[in-house]
C-alpha cells in the first residue's frame, strides 16, 4: 500500500530538487478534429480502464463567453486525447465511452460549465484542487500539487494563452497532454492522504455536491463594474448600465474578452461625461473613438429615463448586514459569531483544513442572524442544511452553534 504523503512544501537539504516534466510519456498525441477521429477517441476511452482524466483549455482574456478550445481525455489503457470541440463540438460519443466511471479534475467549477457545453457531465468526479484544500495543503495550484506529491514541475508559462489560436502549437499541446497525465497518479495519493487523516467522507460529500455544481446566475451583472461606487446619481448609475451591455453587445458579436472592448475605468469615464455626442466622449482610449456612436446611444437611452425608471444606485442587502456592525446593531448575534469563528477556527488548524471549507461565511452568518426557534445541535444542522451546507460540515458546526447560542441565550 501507498505511504500517506510526508513531502513538504519547505526544501530543505534532503529533498532533492522537483524534475521538470519536460514531454508526456507517449508523446504528444495529435488533436481529434473529426467525426471519424471522434469515434476512435471514443472507442479507446471505452475499452480502457478506471477513472478518466479530462481537463479543457479556454480562452479567457481572448474570446468572448468561456467556451473550450481543447478538451483533454486520458485513461489506463486508452492514453492522451486531445479534441477540438470547436471542430467536433458534440462530444455524445466521449460522453458514452466514459459512462458511469470517475472523473479526475484539478479545480472543477472552472471547467464543469464548458464541457457541459459540449456534452460532458460526470457522473461522479474526483477533484484533486479540492482534495488539496481538504488536505490542507499550503497551495492548491496543481502545479504546487504535483511538485508536493510527486517531486515533479509543470511548466506554466501555456496556462494563460489564446487556445482558440488554429493550429494549436505543438508546445502547448504538449503543455495540454501533461496537465491530464498525471491527474491519475496524483488522485491515487491523495485518496490515500484523505483516508489517512480520516477526511475521505468529507472529500466524497464535497465531490458529490459538484455533481449539480452551476454557474451563480447574477442580478444585474452590470452592478460588478469597477468605479460604479464613486458615481453619486441614479442617472450616471443608469449610464453605465447601457454602457455596460453595449460592451457586452459589442464583444459578443465580435467574439471578444469584454476586457478587451473597453475597460470598465472607461465605463465610469463615459458615464460621468454624460456625452450627447460623439465630439463630447472622453479622450484617452482608442476604444472609445472606435465604437463612439454605440456609447453616445446608450448614454442617451439612460438620459432619456424617466425618474421612476432609473435603477437604485444599489440593491438592498440579500441577508443579514456586514458583521462589522453586528456589535451595534445585535451585540448577542455579534458574540455569538465571535464564538462561533473561535471554535471553527480552532478546529480548523487542528485537524488542518482551511476554516472557509469547514463552512463558509455566509451560511454561517445567515443562521446566526436569523436562528432556528429551537437552538439545539440537530436545528442548527437543518438550518445550516437549508443553506447548502454539507451534513459533514454540519455535524461539526452546528454543535458549536449550539455551544453558543447557550453561552448567550436571548435577553
Amino acid at each position: 500500500m501507498t505511504e500517506p504523503s510526508t513531502r513538504t512544501d519547505t526544501p530543505d537539504e534532503d529533498t532533492p530538487p522537483p524534475v521538470l516534466l519536460e514531454a508526456p510519456a507517449e508523446g504528444v498525441p495529435h488533436v481529434v478534429e473529426t467525426e471519424r477521429g471522434l469515434d476512435e477517441a471514443a472507442a479507446a476511452v471505452a475499452a480502457g480502464e478506471g477513472p478518466v482524466a479530462i481537463d479543457a483549455e479556454r480562452a479567457s482574456g481572448y474570446r468572448y463567453g468561456q467556451r473550450a478550445y481543447l478538451v483533454q481525455v486520458r485513461r489506463e489503457g486508452a492514453g492522451t486525447w486531445l479534441v477540438d470541440p470547436v471542430a467536433v463540438p458534440d462530444l455524445a460519443p466521449l460522453a458514452d465511452a466514459i459512462g458511469p466511471a470517475e472523473w479526475i479534475l484539478h479545480a472543477a467549477t472552472q471547467d464543469l460549465a464548458c464541457l457541459a457545453e459540449v456534452g460532458l457531465r460526470p457522473r461522479q468526479l474526483f477533484d484533486t484542487e479540492l482534495a488539496a484544500r481538504i488536505l490542507g495543503l499550503p497551495r492548491v495550484g496543481l502545479a504546487a500539487v504535483v511538485e508536493h506529491y510527486l517531486g515533479l514541475r509543470l511548466a506554466k508559462e501555456h496556462s494563460a494563452v489564446d487556445w482558440s489560436t488554429r493550429p494549436l502549437p505543438e508546445p502547448w499541446l504538449r503543455y495540454a497532454a501533461l496537465d491530464v497525465e498525471v491527474l491519475g497518479e496524483l488522485r491515487n495519493l491523495m485518496g490515500v492522504d484523505l483516508a489517512a487523516q480520516g477526511k475521505d467522507e468529507w472529500a466524497r460529500q464535497e465531490f458529490a455536491a459538484l455533481l449539480s455544481w452551476s454557474p451563480v446566475e447574477r442580478v444585474d451583472p452590470w452592478r460588478r463594474t469597477s468605479g460604479i461606487n464613486t458615481l453619486r446619481s441614479r442617472r450616471a448609475v443608469a449610464v453605465v448600465r447601457e454602457l455596460w451591455y453595449a460592451r457586452d453587445d459589442i464583444a459578443r458579436d465580435r467574439d471578444t474578452s469584454i476586457g478587451r472592448v473597453l475597460p470598465d475605468t472607461a465605463l465610469v469615464d463615459i458615464a460621468k461625461a454624460a456625452p450627447r455626442s460623439t465630439a463630447d466622449l472622453p479622450r484617452g482610449h482608442r476604444a472609445i473613438a472606435r465604437y463612439g456612436r454605440q456609447w453616445v446611444e446608450a448614454v442617451g437611452r439612460a438620459l432619456d429615463l424617466t425618474e421612476d425608471e432609473l435603477p437604485p444606485r444599489s440593491l438592498p442587502p440579500d441577508g443579514p448586514p456586514p458583521p462589522r456592525v453586528w456589535a451595534d446593531k445585535n451585540p448577542v448575534a455579534a458574540a455569538r459569531l465571535r464564538d462561533t469563528r473561535a471554535a471553527l477556527t480552532v478546529f480548523a488548524e487542528e485537524h488542518g483544513i482551511p476554516v472557509e471549507n469547514v463552512c463558509s461565511p455566509d451560511p454561517l452568518r445567515r443562521v446566526v442572524w436569523t436562528p432556528p426557534e429551537d437552538r439545539d445541535a440537530a436545528a442548527f444542522a437543518a438550518a445550516l442544511a437549508e443553506h447548502g451546507v454539507r451534513p459533514w460540515q454540519a455535524e461539526i458546526v452546528a454543535p458549536m452553534l449550539a455551544a453558543a447560542f447557550a453561552e448567550h441565550p436571548d435577553a
